[in-house]
């Protein structure tokens, strides 16, 4: 099939357990809608703003379940949709205790 599907294969995971991951870990977070209104208050010229904006946040979007399908399968998927599942697969196997996965062990 795919790299991804062998890799989830070998390492005894199930595909079914990467959708509840990522949602849980792109959930927007409190902190993360601070951290947007900070790029806001940024924009208008608040330097205290400006540190927090700096900080990196959740996307609010997580995997699809067509786009896991699509991965699966083996077709091409935008770069930001095979970002949510490394992260995913990653959660999962720190779940079991295991190596992390890199997307070229992936895709």
């Amino acid at each position: 099939m795919s790299k991804l599907s062998d890799y989830l294969k070998k390492h005894k995971v199930d595909e079914r357990r990467l959708l509840p991951a990522s949602k849980q870990l792109e959930a927007l977070q409190p902190e993360d809608r601070k951290i947007r209104l900070a790029r806001v208050m940024a924009k208008g010229g608040d330097e205290k703003a400006k540190e927090l904006a700096a900080k990196p946040r959740r996307s609010g979007r997580a995997l699809s379940a067509p786009a896991l399908r699509r991965a699966l399968a083996g077709t091409a998927l935008p770069r930001r949709a095979r970002g949510r599942i490394v992260r995913a697969v990653n959660a999962v196997l720190a779940h079991k205790s295991k190596t992390e996965a890199k997307a070229t062990d992936l895709f």
